[in-house]
């Protein structure tokens, strides 16, 4: 089957969307808006540092559970229009079907977020997109819960067919079995690939849904900087303590302009010739490196084809667990002497291994084809 192509999503720079902001574009507000006096003190604290654009608010939640803390409704717009109004703070919430975006456009809601429980059910982000046509108002998609990239990718394309320019993705991490010491696993290589993808589209990073603590936002912030996101959306709490949702994930005002004032904020290019020089040296060696490798590989799997012949003309198994085993402590060994992560020699060597008993089927099975 041949891969997907994606479509072209035609976008606007994020920087561009109001009166223009330099990189990072700041998304930061409470998780929920609880009360009028929250929201407000909340807005005007952040206001203060002169850092944010867009001030954020949950007004409906989607939770797990019934009988937990669902969001104010209707009522919390009207406090975010307060907010607008007295601090100048452009104002964003999340979405989760029409009725949503009607209110918001009634009260002069600037920008709106669709939600990792939304993005991977098309019919409610086609509903919203149908109620977008025509409006000009900034949208942000976040990733799914769960890793899967084409779910991301197709609500991005709904939200672009509605006619929606300024556009972006927003990376939230996602729900997975291993335990990591995330709330929810970043992994990396998703926005990456999305960014491959649609070079022209921007990422906001969600430190604060991935790091599920306080004590790791400026962690994820800044490898969300590294990895040259485009902003940050991070929940901030007049009070955190005592906040009414993921009060573990919160910063107080404070906290959070700590947090942006350290960030190391480092640009895609230097813009110096003897940089460039440098750096195409270096990615000339990696390039060669990298066909090594892959050579390697290759002469590999042929000699895994040749072990299929002779277990196959033997009548032995594919799998001898006890061989495997044996390699990936060897493997392990020296990936740990080499400096290599644990996680990259386990997943290099599983990708391998998997392509190695391929290969042996395939062995097996032209026999079979061939009596």
């Amino acid at each position: 089957m041949a891969p997907k192509v994606p479509s072209v999503l035609d976008t606007v720079p994020i920087g561009e969307w109001f009166n223009g902001h330099t990189r990072p574009f700041i998304i930061a507000g409470p998780c929920s808006a609880e009360s009028r006096e929250q929201v407000l003190d909340t807005a005007k604290a952040l206001a203060g540092t002169g850092k944010v654009q867009l001030f954020r608010a949950g007004i409906w939640k989607p939770r797990t559970r019934p009988n937990t803390f669902e969001g104010v409704g209707v009522d919390g717009l009207k406090w975010l229009a307060e907010v607008k109004e007295t601090t100048g703070l452009r104002t964003i919430t999340e979405v989760a079907n029409a009725a949503h975006v009607e209110a918001c456009l009634e009260h002069g809601i600037d920008a709106l977020w669709i939600g990792a429980r939304t993005t991977p059910n098309p019919f409610s982000v086609q509903e919203i997109a149908d109620a977008l046509k025509g409006v000009d108002i900034p949208v942000l998609v976040k990733n799914p819960i769960n890793p899967d990239i084409q779910l991301w990718v197709g609500a991005l394309e709904r939200i672009s067919r509605a006619g929606v320019k300024r556009l972006a993705a927003i990376h939230r991490g996602f729900s997975w079995f291993d335990r990591t010491p995330f709330r929810n696993s970043p992994m990396w290589e998703f926005p990456i690939k999305l960014r491959q993808m649609f070079p022209d589209l921007d990422i906001v990073c969600d430190p604060s849904h991935i790091a599920g603590e306080r004590s790791l936002i400026s962690y994820v912030a800044q490898k969300a900087m590294d990895l040259n996101m485009s902003g940050l959306m991070i929940e901030s709490h007049i009070d955190p303590a005592n906040a009414l949702s993921d009060a573990e994930q919160q910063l107080a005002p404070k906290d959070l302009q700590d947090l942006l004032e350290g960030l190391v904020i480092r640009e895609p290019d230097a813009g110096d010739m003897a940089f460039r020089s440098t750096l195409e040296e270096l990615r000339s060696i990696i390039d060669e490196l990298d066909d090594e490798i892959i050579q390697k590989l290759s002469a590999r799997f042929s000699i895994a084809e040749k072990i299929g012949e002779y277990k196959r003309d033997n009548n032995v198994t594919i799998l001898q667990i006890e061989r495997w085993e044996q390699i990936m402590r060897k493997q392990l060994e020296l990936g740990d002497k080499m400096d290599l992560a644990e996680e990259f020699i386990n997943d290099l060597m599983n990708a391998i291994h998997k392509e190695s008993i391929r290969r042996q089927e395939g062995v097996m099975n032209r026999e079979l084809a061939d009596r």
